[in-house]
């Protein structure tokens, strides 16, 4: 039986794509080996109670439950950055906590002892109410290189570009934006000066003897213990495997990756239209995959613009939940059908390509994971580009890799082409299911 390790910035196609594994698991298809919170759509500390969260809401669905699956916590930001903060493009798709403005604790028949955490210190992978919030105003006040803020924009202007780690803005001719001018938007803009950071320091390396976050530990060993029998399911940024490949460069071999990102024959869904955010979140890290001979399937934007949910879809699954007497909780159907109605909202406020339905991303490459037929893919070696300007390309920018273009083995599996209605009714009607199924 397949085994699935999930590696999740947990917004609200990552809490879809991870519904999807647990009707799976529910009907005896695979097994839930583990789901790794990193950062993206929010801090990772969200995105590990929002999995613990989402967890909770379906414990009754799932034989044995959910209590036994570990959520531990991966890296905290960026290969290439001192730190992270959620970007207004984030909120504006999944909402400021990821789950859009939804509370999961307000729903199922059993009321949940937790919601979403802050900031979690540097010895605790639980999450921590009092733990301090690092605000971005914080850090600039102590930087002594420019800002490293990512960029996960959709579609929109951002008010903060990405900065050269090194300080050099020459060397980065996408125009990192310097300490100086990120430290005039901080004192301008007070809601951007008060946006929650997370960095380094509240990583949980400095609990592990071997220096790795406990999410990227789980990576190595599933993959050392199980081979391909288990597949990496990566619905973010690519950082934490990465972290895992170098930690351990035999795992490469014998890693199977099904990851959401990137584009090769579409635009892009950043403001550039050429990048696709969860690579370019960390496009050094996308680049050491790609090249590290891991198995890799790319389920991007080529296919996942055709895979779309509707609100038809999304209501579905609050039906599925059954009828309810006046003073009932409302059920985890209603959760998720709450959930995506934020998320269809945005898509059709950014797009007028949306208002046929919302992509299914990161529930798509869940799908292919368990049932690959579901796309049809172009074998070639990739590579992400790291800079850019003449000569160098432009950064994130996922292509094929001119250096392996005449190697006979080819370690990426692009998929072009999905059978969008079967991968589609697949999503709606098997979380549907597992809603049914859920008292």
């Amino acid at each position: 039986m397949t085994r699935i390790v999930m590696d999740v910035d947990t917004g609200i196609d990552d809490t879809l794509a991870l519904a999807y594994v647990l009707a799976a698991v529910r009907a005896g298809e695979c097994e839930l080996a583990g789901v790794v919170g990193t950062y993206g759509n929010v801090l990772a500390s969200t995105a590990m109670a929002n999995n613990r969260a989402v967890l909770r809401l379906f414990d009754a669905a799932v034989p044995g439950g959910t209590s036994g699956v570990p959520t531990p916590r991966g890296c905290v930001c960026p290969s290439w950055a001192d730190g992270f903060a959620v970007d207004e493009g984030c909120a504006r798709f999944h909402g400021d906590n990821g789950l859009g403005n939804v509370d999961p604790t307000r729903y199922g028949d059993r009321p949940s002892d937790g919601g979403t955490a802050g900031l979690v210190g540097p010895n605790d992978e639980s999450g921590s109410d009092d733990a301090p919030t690092i605000t971005v105003a914080d850090r600039m006040r102590a930087a002594s290189r420019p800002a490293v803020l990512s960029l996960g924009g959709e579609r929109h202007d951002l008010p903060v570009r990405l900065a050269d780690g090194d300080g050099d803005d020459a060397a980065q001719p996408f125009g990192g934006q310097t300490r100086a001018e990120t430290m005039n938007l901080a004192a301008s803009d007070a809601s951007y000066a008060n946006r929650p950071s997370q960095w380094r320091a509240d990583c949980p390396e400095a609990s592990r003897p071997d220096g790795l976050p406990a999410g990227v530990r789980l990576i190595i060993d599933e993959v050392r213990a199980h081979g391909r029998d288990v597949t990496v399911l990566a619905t973010g940024p690519l950082t934490d495997v990465d972290a895992a490949l170098a930690a351990a460069p035999d795992i490469a071999e014998r890693m199977r990756l099904v990851m959401m990102g990137g584009a090769l024959t579409q635009e892009g869904n950043c403001y550039d239209l050429i990048c696709e955010t969860n690579i370019f979140q960390d496009p050094e890290a996308a680049n050491r995959v790609f090249r590290s001979g891991a198995d890799v399937t790319m389920i991007g934007l080529d296919v996942t613009h055709q895979c779309l949910l509707t609100r038809a879809d999304a209501e579905s699954w609050r039906a599925a939940d059954g009828p309810r007497e006046d003073g009932d909780r409302p059920g985890a159907g209603a959760f998720l059908a709450d959930m995506a109605r934020f998320y269809i909202g945005a898509n059709e406020a950014s797009d007028p390509l949306f208002l046929a339905g919302s992509p299914l991303h990161d529930p798509l490459a869940a799908a292919v994971a368990l049932d690959p037929a579901l796309v049809t893919c172009f074998d070639v070696n990739m590579m992400t580009e790291t800079s850019t300007g003449n000569g160098h390309g432009f950064r994130g920018r996922t292509i094929g890799d001119p250096t392996r273009l005449r190697d006979p083995r080819k370690t990426a599996h692009v998929a072009l082409n999905v059978d969008a209605a079967r991968a589609a009714a697949s999503i709606r009607d098997r979380i549907g299911e597992l809603c049914a199924n859920n008292a």
